[in-house]
């Protein structure tokens, strides 16, 4: 009669992989934090830590980094693993795979300057705050039919502007936007003006010469400024 050998016990189960911690977003809208949102293009991530802290000095706490350079993703985790009262996002997210490296990367919003169906199952996987791009009345309403209602209108001055934005008003009073694009400090009071705009998103207070001096007190100053903006007037 033969025999066996007794069967070796089993290993324990492998531990699951960790999941990458994404902090939770400090409001559940963009849209409310400031009525400008700074539209920055980082190039030497050694700039991106005293820029944020120089925008949020100035009461810029939400802060879209675009991304537009090779040195964006490394900003948003810099920004957000060294100033910890900015709530950094990501800007021109264009893919899915863009939203999971920003979001893993410490990015506490999203912002597209136009939106498909799969780029906005993947935004809104995310569990962050996300501002889909919308130009015209039909993108409006198909976001509305999504569940949508915070968006960016994209590229504001060139899509209409205020005019464009107050006459859609009426027809689709629950949409709410970020119109970016083409606004600075004289014409950003007009569009707070609107009922149907939350806040700005422009790059005025970021004047190119001063990022390149590093001349963060006068980016703080602009910044300053560009937080006062209340509707219809220069400064609160």
């Amino acid at each position: 009669m033969s025999s066996s050998l007794p069967s070796a016990p089993l290993p324990p189960p492998a531990p699951a992989p960790e999941a990458v911690a994404v902090a939770a977003p400090a409001t559940a809208s963009a849209l409310d934090l400031a009525p400008v949102v700074p539209v920055v293009v980082v190039e030497d991530v050694a700039d991106a830590v005293p820029l944020a802290r120089a925008l949020v000095a100035g009461g810029l706490p939400a802060i879209e980094v675009t991304l537009r350079t090779p040195a964006a993703q490394d900003a948003i985790r810099a920004i957000a693993a060294e100033v910890p009262d900015a709530v950094v996002g990501a800007g021109t997210v264009i893919t899915p795979g863009q939203v999971h490296e920003v979001v893993a990367a410490g990015a506490r919003f999203l912002v597209s300057p136009g939106w498909t169906d799969v780029l906005l199952e993947a935004m809104r996987a995310s569990g962050v705050p996300f501002l889909p791009g919308v130009s015209t009345v039909s993108e409006v309403v198909a976001l509305l039919e999504r569940g949508v209602r915070e968006m960016k209108f994209f590229p504001a001055q060139a899509a209409g502007g205020t005019a464009y934005l107050k006459a859609i008003a009426g027809p689709l009073p629950q949409a709410r936007f970020c119109p970016t694009g083409g606004i600075g400090p004289d014409s950003a009071p007009d569009y707070l003006a609107l009922p149907n705009v939350a806040c700005v998103g422009g790059s005025w207070m970021l004047p190119a010469d001063a990022v390149a001096a590093r001349d963060w007190a006068r980016i703080e100053r602009l910044a300053r400024a560009a937080a006062g903006l209340s509707a219809g007037g220069t400064s609160r």
